[in-house]
């Protein structure tokens, strides 16, 4: 019995050894989510991406004209 299950258990092991996927513990060094944060216009409420968007007063703005016209809306 407890040959058998000694066989077993190295089995299980080779298992894991050589064909168990492996997690990764740190974050990937390419992650483009911050880069493709979709987010909305401050004026107009059109969605940009946060790497085209321009920052005025903590806000952002889809293009020049939308940060002239910041106080109409």
């Amino acid at each position: 019995m407890f040959k058998l299950l000694l066989f077993i258990g190295i089995i299980v092991g080779v298992y894991y050894v050589f064909f168990a996927k492996k997690k990764s513990l740190k974050a990937p060094e390419n992650d483009l989510s911050l880069e493709e944060a979709m987010i909305p216009c401050a004026t107009c409420d059109t969605y940009i991406q946060s790497k085209e968007a321009l920052m005025s007063a903590g806000k952002y703005y889809c293009c020049s004209e939308c940060l002239k016209n910041k106080d109409k809306k």
